[in-house]
């Protein structure tokens, strides 16, 4: 029907009728399934059971606007009796019974528009269309056979307890005997379901005022959106376009869509919805609810002859069920198949992968297109392109030279994103920071200053007219870290290779183990290193520290990894701070599943999902800290030499299998803390206590004492702990002293005190 004919919907009286199967739970309880709508109640007697669920119903209806579910007509209940063995599997080993036990199972048939049969299985939870009225019964046993092999032997033992359920109808009639919708002369159509869940597209709502120029076109790739325009309107095609991220998927969507509109290439008055996958499933409290939602939000897209756009496609194979098989993608299979779904999507190709070895037939459906990277030529005229569009629409001129910086730092530290999406996103940060400071221009300065806010990377690394200053590196981490020359050494030459641009792009910048005793500083280190590569002008921390020691059994692994659609602990922190130090602490205390599943991470700096998703550890450096070899207490003034530090990488070679050490860059051994190490510790935490903040809100200066450093030193280390109690100590010692003067002492502000220790801490005003 073409949009520009008036269209009347008058209807008086409208009857449904919903098939009621009940089965008898116990003697003063009756399970009931209302088919269809996915709705299980649970009430004393068949009646009750009843006026709930026509109550339900006609709440919906108030709701929504329409009723929910399947209208089926002539009901019957068929029975199919299935022999299987039951089986289960352990440790990769098969268990099945011996004999074939005889299953029955029950099903709902009933007609449907068209002439099709639909089947309901109750129990199984499954459901089928057949369009050949002779392949009814094969269907049957195949679908019911299919469904009990995937169950568990007390599930199956459960199910033979059944007895045979009871077929009644809810009957429900609503007066609708209104206007329900006029054409282009009066009232417009109304699709709840789709105005809650999806936007309509392009998005007609006003640009806000100032806001930075965004693309409205996919430049450089008009043959692209061509092909995508002409599959979605003349060929009603689901389209998956495949591509990596950045690569200008939804761009070439949405022009294709703007084509479309603009051209009115489409037959009818085609309309677009864009979704995203979780709101499909978000909020459904109930059995079904889901379903329910989706079957509506379909018919409606039906009466709109609506085409449904989902960013993110693969997504839907883990939403909704515990399988692949009863997914969101699943549900939508069927309509894709009878085409009375048109949808259109994108994907990597990690997640095309996926979705053909997850649901191949659900990935059939769609005609893919791939969107290609772009060569440098073409990145660098939508660059300039999106320049002049800042210039006209913001007044804001992005000079040559910065986007020339803009192309070569994203080129080096985002490799593993495409442009020219990478390079739209970062200059409309770009933007955005210039329209905040009122400038009128972004140089190459702008841009730098933009990456650093972004990533807390040092100028240092990003502008090659900045030469490295030896002293001045080593002097930052031997503030940091005292008494472990070796590991200085290490991290320094870290910051060389780095600065050089030597490092391996395709895995993380270092991969490293810290091993040696406890509190000989491990983790100072990786915290020094965290500041100094990525600490620039960041208020989160850089460094993302997980305690390996949460991870001691296999089942462990998909709460650091993640499992179906929920990211693990260790993807969530990366995907937040892709620019930081992660550091694994005790990672000898952790499973070897856990080893196994970072041998990709510590390879190739990506760690990929079951459905595809790629984490990027390519901009981490990931520390891990091992106690292994150093079972013997820290000698104060003794170094244990050689002999420590062969009896430490033995123990690391007996713990770790070779396939995991060889991926480590380098094991650099921490050595025991002398007298003088663990001064100068103490002497670092007192600097630090005196810029604490009840101290310098007040303005107060405080100095130590050599006899104060002394005798933290001296109480603050212990032969198995190292330098870890030193903390401790300064509390005990300086904090709770200092704490009580100042309380005693309100009215002080604006001196210097004095520490000093003569059998306790004595503080005067200097």
């Amino acid at each position: 029907m073409n949009r520009y004919e008036p269209l009347f919907y008058f209807i008086t009286m409208e009857r449904y009728e919903y098939p009621l199967l009940y089965y008898r739970y116990s003697h003063d309880a009756v399970l009931g399934f209302l088919v269809g709508a996915g709705l299980q109640v649970l009430e004393k007697d068949l009646n009750d059971l009843k006026s709930v669920m026509a109550t339900y119903l006609q709440k919906q209806y108030k709701k929504n606007g329409y009723f929910p579910g399947w209208h089926l007509e002539n009901a019957s209940l068929k029975s199919v009796e299935i022999n299987l063995r039951p089986s289960f599997s352990d440790d990769n080993v098969q268990y099945a019974m011996v004999e074939s036990l005889p299953v029955k199972v029950y099903a709902l048939t009933g007609h449907r528009e068209g002439g099709a049969i639909e089947c309901y299985l109750p129990w199984l939870n499954e459901h089928f269309v057949c369009f050949e009225p002779a392949q009814l019964d094969t269907l049957l046993q195949h679908t019911a056979s299919m469904a009990l092999r995937r169950m568990a032997p007390e599930q199956i033992f459960r199910l033979r307890s059944y007895d045979k359920p009871g077929l009644d109808k809810i009957v429900l009639r609503v007066n609708t005997n209104k206007l329900r919708a006029w054409g282009d002369t009066g009232f417009e159509r109304s699709y709840p379901v789709l105005e809650q869940l999806t936007e309509q597209m392009p998005l007609r709502r006003p640009k806000a005022a100032g806001a930075p120029a965004l693309p409205e076109t996919a430049w450089e790739m008009d043959e692209t959106v061509a092909d995508v325009a002409e599959r979605i309107a003349q060929t009603r095609a689901n389209v998956l376009l495949v591509g990596h991220p950045g690569a200008g998927k939804s761009t070439v969507l949405l022009s294709a869509l703007r084509k479309i509109t603009k051209s009115r290439q489409a037959p009818g008055s085609l309309t677009f919805w864009r979704m995203m996958s979780q709101r499909m499933v978000a909020g459904a409290k109930y059995l079904g609810e889901w379903q329910q939602t989706c079957e509506a939000l379909i018919e409606e897209l039906e009466s709109a002859s609506g085409l449904l756009w989902v960013p993110d496609m693969a997504q839907l194979i883990v939403s909704g069920g515990s399988s692949p098989e009863d997914s969101v993608a699943a549900f939508m299979l069927s309509f894709l198949q009878q085409g009375r779904l048109q949808m259109i999507g994108e994907a990597t190709p990690q997640e095309l992968d996926s979705m053909r070895r997850m649901l191949p037939g659900f990935t059939e459906c769609f005609q893919v297109v791939y969107v290609p990277e772009l060569p440098e030529k073409k990145v660098q005229s939508i660059l300039e392109k999106y320049a002049a569009l800042a210039a006209q629409q913001l007044k804001i001129n992005i000079k040559p030279e910065a986007l020339a910086v803009a192309y070569r730092i994203l080129n080096r530290y985002y490799p593993y994103e495409q442009f020219p999406g990478k390079g739209i996103r970062f200059l409309s940060r770009c933007l955005n920071e210039a329209l905040i400071r009122g400038a009128d221009n972004i140089d190459k300065q702008d841009v730098v200053d933009t990456f650093v806010q972004q990533t807390g990377f040092p100028p240092l690394f990003l502008r090659d007219d900045m030469p490295i200053q030896q002293e001045e590196l080593r002097g930052f981490f031997q503030h940091r870290i005292k008494g472990q020359h070796e590991a200085i050494d290490r991290l320094c030459q870290i910051v060389k290779v780095f600065k050089a641009g030597l490092n391996n792009p395709h895995k993380p910048i270092a991969t490293l183990l810290f091993a040696g005793p406890t509190g000989v500083g491990k983790t100072a280190a990786a915290k020094a290193l965290a500041d100094y590569f990525f600490g620039k002008g960041r208020s989160q921390t850089p460094l993302v520290r997980l305690d390996m020691s949460e991870f001691q059994f296999p089942w462990q692994v998909s709460r650091l990894i993640g499992e179906g659609r929920e990211p693990g602990q260790l993807v969530r922190e990366i995907r937040e701070r892709p620019f930081s130090v992660l550091l694994l602490d005790e990672i000898e205390k952790a499973d070897d599943s856990i080893f196994d599943a970072l041998l990709t991470t510590l390879d190739e700096g990506m760690l990929s999902d079951a459905l595809g998703r790629v984490t990027n550890f390519r901009n981490s450096i990931i520390i891990m800290t091992t106690n292994l070899g150093s079972g013997g207490p820290s000698i104060v003034g003794f170094n244990a030499g050689a002999s420590q530090e062969d009896a430490t990488r033995a123990a690391i070679k007996g713990r770790f299998r070779p396939e995991f050490v060889n991926r480590i860059d380098d094991v650099v051994v921490f050595q025991p803390l002398g007298k003088e190490d663990i001064k100068r510790i103490a002497a670092k935490e007192m600097e630090e206590f005196a810029q604490r903040e009840g101290l310098v809100s007040k303005g107060i200066r405080l100095s130590a004492s050599e006899r104060v450093i002394d005798h933290l030193a001296e109480t603050g280390f212990d032969p198995v702990y190292g330098a870890r109690p030193l903390q401790r100590a300064l509390e005990r010692i300086v904090a709770d002293p200092v704490a009580a003067w100042l309380l005693a002492n309100p009215e002080q502000r604006n001196i210097a005190l004095q520490l000093d220790y003569t059998g306790k801490l004595e503080i005067s005003v200097l």
